[in-house]
């Protein structure tokens, strides 16, 4: 079965200020460029069939376009220790707004809501138990902005794990209002 995201796939120039950060912590896993983007809603396993049904759901919102700016870097944690090393962007309310509207669109498609709160950021690098620190890396990165970028689509992706990493390949992209 296919595991399914939608996600903001962002300009060129971001991705290459995102992988000119990449480095110097030991052990972590770089995403790639082609990896590179704005999870908004994370779908997971889903049966062929409902991907049209998706598609539709997908299809039918309307949400005006808007723009994005990259601010800070972070970390998630788990059990005290950082898992995840991620890029803000700003404002956040426009991309929360975007996808409450994906959420409702997914639920009358069949989708169970997603429990987790939303924090809208790119995931740049996972790290192991065994990764290196990052605070040199945050307090040496930690203040990256950017220009602003516009967002006038989104798309639904499939995801493919393998050993070497995520492999996503496009399903639909949708245009937001102008």
């Amino acid at each position: 079965m296919p595991r399914l995201f939608v996600a903001i796939h962002p300009p060129r120039e971001i991705r290459d200020r995102l992988t000119g950060l990449m480095g110097d912590i030991a052990g972590a896993r770089w995403q790639n460029e082609d990896q590179l983007h704005l999870t908004l809603r994370f779908i997971g396993e889903a049966h062929r069939h409902l991907t049209s049904d998706l598609d539709a759901a997908l299809g039918a919102i309307h949400s005006p376009a808007f723009d994005l700016a990259l601010s800070g870097l972070g970390a998630f944690e788990r059990r005290g220790r950082p898992e995840t090393l991620w890029a803000g962007v700003a404002p956040q309310e426009p991309v929360k707004r975007l996808h409450n509207k994906i959420d409702q669109a997914l639920a009358r498609a069949g989708v169970e809501p997603d429990r987790r709160a939303f924090v809208p950021d790119i995931t740049i690098a996972r790290l192991k138990p065994s990764s290196g620190s990052i605070s040199d890396f945050l307090a040496g990165a930690g203040s990256v902005t950017s220009g602003p970028f516009r967002v006038d689509h989104f798309r639904l992706y499939e995801s493919e794990l393998t050993p070497s990493g995520a492999i996503h390949t496009l399903l639909g992209s949708y245009p937001l209002d102008r």
